[in-house]
């Protein structure tokens, strides 16, 4: 699994694409491992490269991971059905008073990438949270068949 909170930065939130590609994707295009420097958020620096060998299915999660210039590289996108301000209380909750300034630009940030590269409208699946698990439902870009039945919670396995 990649974490796209590993590629961005407080420098590139958002602007991380090509980073990305170069590190992550053209590699792994390859069937090469890829190698890529994880931000930490704390100190505000990229640490040493970590390796991610090439699997059959690697899951990439984060905000824009279903943007424009990614959207060909994806076998599937599902988005997290969660209203932006409950998922920007989740971070802020997450991160403390001492990321209070971060998340006032983040909020920012997202509005402007989603109102200029939508992700949504492009997920074949959407995942909600439920007071056990998860639920997936066909999702804009769909093939109009229900998939699966399926909940994800404390009593089922993992499945991502």
């Amino acid at each position: 699994m990649l974490r796209l909170d590993d590629i961005a930065s407080h420098a590139e939130l958002f602007d991380w694409t090509g980073r990305l590609l170069s590190q992550v994707i053209e590699p792994l295009g390859r069937g090469e491992t890829a190698r890529y420097s994880p931000y930490d958020w704390r100190t505000r620096r990229f640490g040493p490269p970590r390796p991610l060998p090439p699997a059959p299915v690697i899951v990439v999660e984060g905000v824009g991971a279903g943007r424009r210039a990614l959207r060909p590289y994806l076998a599937l996108l599902l988005w997290m059905d969660l209203s932006p301000e409950e998922s920007w209380s989740r971070g802020r909750a997450r991160d403390g008073a001492e990321q209070r300034e971060f998340w006032d630009g983040w909020v920012r940030a997202e509005h402007e990438h989603f109102a200029g590269d939508p992700s949504r409208p492009f997920a074949g699946l959407l995942v909600r949270q439920r007071p056990k698990g998860y639920e997936l439902l066909p999702g804009p870009a769909g093939t109009g068949e229900s998939p699966p039945p399926l909940t994800q919670g404390d009593d089922s396995p993992a499945l991502w």
